[in-house]
């Protein structure tokens, strides 16, 4: 299993949201993303999750400047995905001329099949989309509005177009640090056949060994967040565990 740490930027500074709470509940936990990353570099990450949150709420990327400089500087040791404000063909070839390998496409894959079609096209094994549910349902705009999909149904829907994986979070627990609802993620894993990634509520080591448990049914990767930040989890021990279950197999 891939362990992906995630680094949220907002006004070029390294942050934390509860339930993607752009107006308050937001945590600095490092003014410089470059150092964060770097950080997570050295303690063995594989991959990293960057997400422009100023580009999710203008509905285009802004801190590519920042971006720029963790790609140019860790690119030849970790692979990135990037997510916020990918809502056009140009932008998502934009970020991935900067050397990222995947781009994370949300809201704008729900409310426009057509682009994402048209994404997966143009860049082929290199598109994530990102279902933010709730209860099973899909939600969109920042968590407020429920699309009335159910999450099974748009990541087999999407699949077709060929995506390369979903990245499936349970808002009631993202940033709550309480527990990741492995169930509904490995329910999902096994209705497609590309690799699903875990993501909210992660809280600690026992959510890794649970997350490993599915691993078969298709949840490969999970993406880290606040656990790492608050250090409910240890990033060092979570990677050792998954070494070890991994030599066990």
């Amino acid at each position: 299993m891939l362990l992906i740490p995630a680094i949220d930027i907002k006004d070029g500074k390294c942050v934390r949201l509860r339930q993607g709470d752009l107006n308050s509940n937001i945590s600095v936990f490092n003014d410089d993303p470059v150092a964060q990353a770097r950080h997570w570099v050295e303690l063995g990450a594989e991959r990293l999750h960057l997400v422009d949150l100023d580009g999710a709420k203008s509905g285009k990327p802004v801190n590519l400047p920042v971006i720029r400089k963790i790609v140019n500087e860790f690119s030849n040791d970790v692979e990135f995905e990037v997510g916020g404000g990918m809502r056009t063909l140009e932008r998502i070839g934009d970020v991935l001329d900067l050397g990222v390998d995947y781009v994370v496409i949300g809201t704008a894959a729900v409310k426009a099949p057509g682009f994402l079609h048209d994404a997966c096209s143009n860049y082929g094994g290199s598109i994530i989309v990102s279902l933010d549910a709730k209860d099973g349902m899909v939600m969109t705009d920042a968590w407020t509005k429920n699309t009335g999909h159910k999450a099974i149904d748009l990541a087999r829907k999407f699949e077709g177009y060929g995506v390369d994986a979903i990245l499936y979070t349970d808002i009631s627990r993202d940033g709550m640090l309480t527990g990741c609802n492995v169930d509904a993620t490995a329910e999902l894993a096994r209705e497609v056949n590309i690799p699903v990634i875990a993501s909210g509520g992660i809280r600690d080591i026992e959510d890794i060994r649970k997350l490993l448990e599915v691993e078969d049914d298709g949840v490969e990767m999970a993406i880290l967040g606040r656990s790492l930040y608050e250090g409910t989890l240890d990033f060092t021990e979570a990677l050792e565990l998954v070494n070890s279950f991994d030599s066990e197999e």
